[in-house]
């Protein structure tokens, strides 16, 4: 570490939604380029809440297919081989989808966790649980006692998990962030902004994440300043009319 930085890190935000499949295939293979990174412990990782459809009901009748063959109007074999082709793209990342599990629900519940996460250092820790829930286990993130379930897993209090969703302790957060989105040009999810300098835009190949950690690092180290953001748009996203 250089030492004129100090005690600081370089931030790497990332705007995601827990539903959104490619967030948890961009947050693996952004693990894997950071584990190759030889500075890695310069590097500070900073969740952003991000909804791509507000209007989810909390539960749905409808498995994943069937609503989003309705909502699209795509036929349900279509759908299902849509989905398909994204458990093979997470399979290479390591990961294991199960769509037939999976149960449409509003993500903002699971966000406000998420916020009470990031207030004690738990926040990566928050985002893995809860996509592992929604993906591999097929929970519902808007049920409360599912939410206090998860945080537990991460050494959150129950009491304090009911309290900050029964008073709506980090609604402003989750709106503030999401704001933040739409000021930077967030058009879709996953979205990882280094340092403010650079962005990588979808579920990116690890050689995007890892060259993109060496020049944003390099130039923090040098102290450069750069006045926009450049972005590389390469990825597989998830964008808010629901195109992934």
């Amino acid at each position: 570490m250089n030492s004129n930085q100090g005690n600081q890190k370089l931030k790497v935000e990332v705007w995601s939604d827990i539903m959104c499949p490619f967030c948890y295939i961009g947050k693996r293979n952004y693990e894997m380029a950071l584990s190759k990174f030889e500075h890695a412990d310069d590097i500070q990782i900073v969740w952003k809440s991000f909804q791509l459809d507000p209007t989810l009901p909390e539960t749905s009748s409808e498995n994943v297919y069937e609503y989003l063959a309705k909502r699209k109007g795509l036929g349900l074999e279509q759908v299902k081989q849509l989905h398909e082709n994204v458990t093979n793209t997470a399979k290479i990342a390591g990961l294991e989808y199960n769509f037939d599990k999976t149960q449409i629900s509003n993500s903002f519940k699971a966000h406000q966790l998420i916020q009470l996460a990031k207030s004690k250092n738990l926040g990566d820790e928050a985002e893995e649980v809860l996509f592992y829930a929604y993906f591999t286990e097929g929970k519902n993130l808007s049920d409360i006692s599912t939410l206090v379930e998860l945080g537990q897993k991460i050494s959150l209090d129950e009491f304090e998990i009911r309290s900050i969703l029964e008073n709506k302790t980090f609604e402003k957060n989750v709106h503030q962030e999401i704001e933040e989105a739409q000021q930077i040009g967030v058009r879709g999810v996953p979205f990882f902004v280094f340092d403010r300098k650079y962005a990588v835009s979808g579920a990116q190949p690890v050689h995007s994440f890892y060259s993109t950690l060496v020049q944003a690092h390099k130039e923090w180290v040098e102290k450069k300043n750069i006045t926009s953001l450049s972005i590389n748009n390469e990825g597989e996203s998830c964008d808010v009319n629901e195109n992934c």
